[in-house]
């Protein structure tokens, strides 16, 4: 490949990269056509892209970028994945798909970057337990609404104590 060539390749990766702060990086080596655009439509599905890189025209791509220290331990042809809603939830879905072995069982991640740090597959793995931004808004939503619960449930709670003991009163006084 010239030099001409490999510019215009880094210069397309680059433009395509823009934007994104943290990817992880898989290797897809020894998969087959059909099987890639089947990964690629079950990754579309989640808003999740993927783009299919020499390693080194990646790294000159994302040289001085957050997504630089990605490219630290990766080997060979890999694949850059990015998006979905956020971070977490995208390593849980490579992961997922890492260890569905029966399907995809070239798709291995290798590594990633986060927030400007690299993360080998052994932090993927760590990060992929983390709940996600759709769990933690859920949980602080629950939390925020708990005292509001308990306390509305306390005042109905006495209230009808209250007025049953009123309607008993009543009634003694009718008889």
């Amino acid at each position: 490949m010239s030099k001409f060539v490999k510019n215009l390749v880094t210069r397309d990766i680059a433009g395509r990269l823009e934007g994104v702060a943290d990817a992880v990086v898989v290797s897809t080596v020894g998969m087959d056509a059909n099987t890639t655009v089947e990964l690629r439509n079950e990754l579309a599905e989640k808003d999740i892209h993927m783009l299919m890189v020499k390693n080194s025209l990646a790294r000159r791509a994302t040289d001085g970028t957050s997504l630089a220290p990605a490219f630290e331990g990766a080997n060979g042809p890999v694949a850059i994945v990015w998006g979905s809603t956020d971070y977490v939830s995208l390593v849980k879905a490579v992961v997922a798909l890492d260890k569905d072995g029966d399907k995809y069982d070239h798709f291995k991640a290798q590594c990633g970057a986060m927030d400007g740090e690299a993360l080998d597959a052994d932090a993927l793995k760590a990060v992929s337990k983390w709940p996600s931004r759709e769990e933690q808004i859920s949980t602080l939503v629950g939390q925020i609404l708990a005292p509001g619960a308990n306390l509305s449930g306390a005042l109905i709670g006495t209230a009808k104590g209250l007025a049953s003991q009123v309607k008993q009163i009543m009634e003694k006084a009718e008889e």
